[in-house]
């Protein structure tokens, strides 16, 4: 997190006249002046006076009133990776400001830009355990990026400026800025808002260095069998064509975190699959195959790697990435190159040689055939009487054309939507990658939908994961947003079950998990739904979903002990990885 301490901003000069106005309406005019059009929050006391002064601007920003402050914030998420805008959360103190913690800790592992407001006690009483104080700093702390505590409303114009910079720069990020009531209130000389751009001890990008991408390119030009692992960096840093230029000169065979899904389509040429636990068979075992590893945009985290000490140890590594502190965090780098992916990678792409790559591609494409055989095959078009998760999938596929915003839970049905999911376009596959936050998808398509009103928007959730906040039908019942919602319902906290058969002699315990009539509990909401369990019936249950004037709930009975392969076991190398 960056440090805390008191700094003035430079700041982007306008000529502005002063006018006397409170706090709070300086809030949110400020808001207003950095493009906000949409604001997911809950009102209460201690944040009450900025709620006072959103009244009068109504017409000008788009409140979305949330059931629970998790699931604004987790819309927050939505609307910031489906737009690539800052989200913009609002809550009370106490209760409501711990209740983002969890969706500030998945915003910072998944570099999520968000600004949080919370509001807080009368300065006075801080540390006096007033009602509903929580020393929202302390806790918040370890999971933003940056946080602070207004106490005088002078400080809001540049604290705020400050707030935005640090979550939509460089490593994108949560903000979380806490204001005390009688700061909401104080009337002061408010002379208009000027962005950051700059602020003296914060480096958003470091230094390209040319001698690296030089050496980077002799490395790739000499090798026989380079592979590219990408991951969200790519999309944060809006470099999706400057990446296609990269991969299509070079040729290079290329394979995507679950994070960078969608940066390049899923139909690429040289598009070979998705890495990690779950990922296709080629892209693990030739990991450690490969004589150079080049990463951009990604961590190595630990689902990538499996065992580090049997990590592509054969291979020159080279890893492009924005934050200098994931370069060697990991995996030992032979040629770091900090910086920008879309400013490193032209000037990579201009260095190296055009090739193909014939021969190390089709190994791939070899794998590939032996995963279609032994898992692809029976879990896209299964002949056995219950349906599989990824058949629903595979239809619903057929159905979006690759064009629609998948945006998904966590667990099994997590993993076979991000293996088998046709993507087009950039933004597009929404998860909670790092921290695996069950509950995250329902709310998360709620603000992608609105950072992404022109899209189809479709969350994908379990029947665990969905009960974590189905409150937030509530929200799509008011807001009257289009999401369409397809649980995929096999009876189980199905990836916990999973491990239990595989790794604990199948003894399942408390992972058999009852669940309501979801059907009814939608309509509760005014939302259309429907349940079948018949394959005959699937392809017009999608179709009805999809075509569904409004919000739509689709629960699809599928078979009730399928596991999810391939399969990297915990504490195996990639190279290890299981078809069975």
């Amino acid at each position: 997190m960056l440090t805390r301490e008191k700094q003035a901003p430079e700041l982007l000069k306008e000529e502005q006249v002063a006018e006397t106005i409170s706090g709070s309406e300086a809030l949110i005019k400020i808001l207003l002046a950095e493009g906000v059009d949409t604001i997911f929050g809950y009102p209460g006391g201690a944040i009450m006076p900025i709620y006072d002064a959103l009244y009068d601007y109504q017409d000008k920003v788009n409140h979305v009133l949330v059931r629970h402050e998790q699931g604004g914030i987790h819309a927050g998420q939505g609307y910031a990776r489906s737009s690539g805008k800052v989200g913009v959360v609002f809550a009370t103190s106490g209760p409501g400001a711990t209740n983002l913690i969890t969706g500030l800790a998945d915003a910072q592992i998944d570099s999520t830009p968000l600004v949080c407001i919370t509001g807080q006690v009368f300065a006075h009483l801080l540390g006096t355990d007033a009602f509903q104080e929580a020393d929202v700093i302390s806790i918040s702390a370890p999971v933003t990026k940056w946080n602070y505590q207004i106490t005088d409303a002078n400080e809001i114009p540049e604290v705020l400026a400050k707030a935005f910079y640090f979550a939509k720069s460089g490593r994108p990020g949560p903000v979380l800025i806490d204001i005390a009531k009688n700061a909401q209130l104080q009337k002061f000389e408010y002379k208009g808002y000027n962005r950051c751009d700059h602020v003296r001890s914060y480096r958003p990008k470091p230094i390209v260095r040319k001698e690296y991408i030089e050496q980077a390119a002799e490395v790739i030009n000499a090798a026989q069998k380079p592979f590219v692992l990408w991951g969200q960096g790519i999309m944060l840093g809006s470099a999706e064509q400057e990446f296609k230029a990269f991969i299509e000169k070079s040729g290079i065979p290329a394979a995507w975190t679950i994070m960078g899904a969608g940066s390049l389509p899923s139909d690429h040429p040289q598009n070979v699959g998705m890495l990690g636990m779950h990922g296709n068979y080629g892209p693990n075992v030739l990991t450690n195959e490969c004589d150079v590893l080049i990463a951009i945009g990604m961590r190595f985290d630990d689902r990538v790697t499996g065992r580090l000490d049997k990590y592509a140890k054969q291979a020159k590594v080279i890893h492009f990435d924005i934050d200098p502190s994931e370069i060697d965090k990991n995996v030992k780098t032979t040629v770091p190159v900090w910086g920008d992916c879309k400013e490193t990678l032209p000037l990579l792409t201009e260095l190296i040689e055009p090739k193909q790559h014939t021969e190390w591609l089709q190994k791939f494409r070899e794998y590939e055939k032996q995963e279609i055989d032994a898992v692809i095959q029976d879990e896209l078009f299964p002949t056995s009487e219950e349906m599989t998760m990824g058949e629903v999938i595979q239809q619903l596929n057929e159905q979006t054309k690759g064009e629609a915003i998948i945006v998904t839970d966590v667990g099994q049905h997590q993993m076979v939507a991000c293996r088998y999911a046709k993507l087009n376009n950039t933004r597009s596959n929404i998860t909670s990658g790092g921290l695996g936050t069950m509950g995250f998808a329902l709310p998360a398509a709620i603000g992608a939908k609105f950072g992404a009103q022109d899209k189809t928007v479709v969350a994908v959730i379990g029947d665990g994961g969905f009960q974590m906040t189905l409150q937030e039908l509530g929200t799509i019942m008011q807001s009257g947003v289009d999401v369409k919602i397809l649980i995929l319902n096999n009876q189980f906290l199905g990836m916990v079950r999973q491990w239990q058969e595989l790794f604990h002699e199948r003894r399942y315990s408390f992972v058999d998990i009852t669940s309501p009539n979801f059907v009814t509990v939608a309509s509760g909401y005014g939302i259309a739904g429907k349940s079948i369990s018949k394959r005959e019936e699937l392809q017009g249950a999608l179709a009805e979903m999809l075509t569904h004037q409004g919000s739509f709930l689709l629960e699809v009975m599928v078979t009730k002990e399928n596991n999810v392969f391939p399969m990297v076991p915990q504490g195996c190398s990639v190279s290890e990885i299981r078809l069975k």
